[in-house]
C-alpha cells in the first residue's frame, strides 16, 4: 500500500513486499532443492542471483540508469566537484600502496572516497575481510 498508492520508496518496498509473499505461501515448496532430475522451487533459482554475486551489479547498474545529467548538463563546470571525488578515490589507492597494504586492502580503503555505504561495506567483505570492521 505504501509503495503503490503512497509513493514511499516503491524501490525499495515493494521488492521486500513481493518477497514476503513469496516467502509465505502455504505448500508451495517454492525453496525446494534440485535433486537430480527433480527441479527446484522458483525461490531456490532466484537464490542462486545472490549466492553468485549477481544482484549487487544489477542493482548498481539500475541505479546508474535512473541517473538524471540534466544538471550536469545544465552547468558543465560542476563535472570538476565530481571528477575531483574519483580522483581522490585513486590517490587514496596509491598511497595506501605506499604506505604498505596490500592492493585488496588498499581498494577497500579507497573506495570509502566514494561515500557509498553499501558499496565500501561489499568491496572490503570481497576484497579485505579484516578491515570491515573499520571500514563499515
Amino acid at each position: 500500500y505504501l509503495a503503490i498508492v503512497k509513493k514511499f520508496e516503491p524501490l525499495l518496498l515493494l521488492p521486500i513486499a513481493f518477497g514476503v509473499l513469496l516467502a509465505n505461501l502455504p505448500l508451495a515448496d517454492l525453496m525446494k532443492k534440485e535433486i537430480g532430475d527433480i527441479q527446484g522451487g522458483l525461490l531456490y533459482y532466484l537464490y542462486l542471483g545472490v549466492k553468485k554475486g549477481i544482484y549487487p551489479s544489477l542493482i548498481f547498474l539500475g541505479i546508474g540508469c535512473m541517473t538524471d545529467f540534466g544538471p550536469l548538463i545544465s552547468r558543465p563546470s560542476s563535472l570538476i566537484m565530481g571528477a575531483g571525488a574519483q580522483f581522490g578515490i585513486f590517490m587514496a589507492f596509491i598511497i595506501a600502496n605506499l604506505l604498505g597494504f596490500t592492493p585488496q586492502e588498499a581498494a577497500s580503503i579507497s573506495i570509502i572516497g566514494g561515500a557509498d555505504g553499501p558499496t565500501a561495506i561489499y568491496t572490503t567483505a570481497r576484497l579485505a575481510l579484516d578491515l570491515l570492521g573499520p571500514i563499515a
